[in-house]
């Protein structure tokens, strides 16, 4: 069993809908493809917490991509119903109040980091909803004060990423979306990354939801961690991390970070 220190296995109390960030009441996504229709999400349940921060964990092919393209509105679900800061994905999209972070950094190579992180309030009528921290103040956010004219080929990988994540918050978004934005990075790289994203999330209060196929970054980075089987992808767990914040590396060597990695290697292995 593992211990109570380092996880729950039965979720609290859902928060009245005021205090969630997403909700997902038996949402199934389906495509229809060559060889039929395809069921990539199965009677998904989910209530997110604002300003909390969930870990996305499945095999390939369990529906976590698809799960964060349903809350940014990018596809619609066949069945059962999405709400998103208490109204449709839509309206949290129009209103751009949602941040996506793709695992490539897609920046373009003719701007500067500084102009980079700038561009969502140059486009879409995005000047009227620029966030309480300038671009420059969000690259000091994410470690990059001193390179605000440095182009995207003058920056490592992980700095190209810094870049995309503090173009992601330049407008405010209440809701922050992640899509495996570190699993190109060598591990030192990403050990790094993992412990500034912390600092960001508690800095700016932002929600997160973060996709990514690594048993140790779901563990350190969660507050909870939603495990998804798959073919179909459905819940398989949702498991409570009780580490304390902020969070070190050196945790993960504990007893309580342990128990919690061989736990959700379990609940894989098991998927």
């Amino acid at each position: 069993m593992l211990p109570a220190a380092a996880a729950r296995q039965n979720p609290p109390p859902t928060p009245q809908s005021a205090e969630l960030a997403v909700v997902f009441e038996q949402v199934s996504v389906r495509f229809t493809t060559e060889r039929g229709t395809v069921t990539a999400l199965e009677r998904i349940d989910l209530a997110l917490p604002r300003g909390s921060f969930l870990t996305l964990l499945g095999p390939s092919g369990c529906g976590k991509s698809t799960l964060l393209r349903v809350i940014a509105d990018l596809i619609e679900p066949a069945s059962g119903r999405a709400t998103v800061l208490g109204d449709r994905p839509q309206v949290a999209r129009q209103n751009r109040d949602i941040g996506f972070v793709f695992q490539d950094a897609a920046l373009l190579p003719w701007r500067s980091a500084l102009q980079n992180v700038a561009l969502p309030l140059e486009v879409g009528g995005g000047k009227a909803k620029a966030g309480p921290r300038s671009a420059r103040d969000l690259l000091q956010l994410v470690g990059l004060g001193g390179w605000e004219n440095a182009y995207p080929h003058e920056l490592s990988g992980g700095m190209r990423q810094r870049v995309a994540i503090a173009r992601a918050l330049v407008s405010g978004p209440k809701l922050l979306l992640m899509d495996e934005p570190f699993g190109a990075l060598d591990e030192i790289t990403r050990d790094r990354l993992n412990e500034e994203l912390l600092q960001v999330w508690m800095s700016t209060g932002t929600t997160i939801v973060f996709v990514t196929h690594s048993i140790y970054e779901a563990a350190f980075l969660g507050q909870q961690v939603l495990l998804l089987a798959a073919r179909p992808g459905r819940v398989r767990e949702l498991v409570q991390v009780d580490l304390p914040v902020p969070r070190q590396l050196a945790m993960r060597e504990s007893a309580e970070f342990v128990a919690l990695a061989a736990h959700l290697r379990r609940v894989l292995e098991g998927c």
